[in-house]
């Protein structure tokens, strides 16, 4: 541990990894999250106790946010599982979702205020279930338009690979000449 790191992390610097391929852009991640069932049971010997055992685990989707651009990276994937303009063909050929590849793992990197990677998740087996491909359009707004999408993982765990980083000290003005 960076025993001089009293701040938490900021949540502001970040980058998203589809796969292999760095996403632009992205403003805004949610989820991360992860619920246990509770099995509830009792003994027949043992009438006032009810005992608790975890069950089933489901992982929450993902949410990602940001500013519509030139860059396809949203569009590509959230059409892998569902593509209109293949789905209304009438050739076998016709097909509305890419079951080679629409599944990824996406990795969410987490750096320190120096740039350095300080924490990563790995979410597996994700697959887009919605897509926003804009925000609401307003003539009297003052706001950027958004495009959105939300993704089914089928677990996600921390990266222990990425290791806490020794921050950087530097004096200013420097002293070199």
């Amino acid at each position: 541990m960076n025993p001089q790191r009293l701040t938490p992390y900021a949540n502001f610097r970040f980058q998203i990894v589809f796969g292999t391929t760095v996403v632009a852009g992205v403003t805004k991640v949610g989820g991360l999250t992860r619920s246990t069932q509770v099995i509830k049971h009792r003994e027949g010997a043992d009438p006032q106790t009810v005992h608790l055992a975890p069950g089933q685990t489901e992982y929450g989707p993902l949410t990602f946010e940001r500013g519509v651009s030139y860059d396809m990276a949203f569009a590509q994937w959230a059409n892998k599982t569902f593509d209109y303009q293949n789905s209304t063909g009438t050739a076998p050929t016709a097909q509305n979702t890419s079951l080679l590849d629409f599944r990824q793992t996406v990795t969410i990197n987490i750096y320190n205020e120096a740039g350095q990677k300080v924490l990563a998740y790995l979410a597996y087996n994700c697959w887009v279930s919605e897509f926003r491909a804009m925000s609401e359009l307003d003539g009297l707004g003052n706001a950027l338009v958004i495009e959105s999408m939300t993704v089914q993982n089928e677990g996600w765990q921390r990266d222990w690979t990425v290791t806490e980083q020794k921050e950087p000290s530097f004096t200013l003005p420097s002293s070199g000449g």
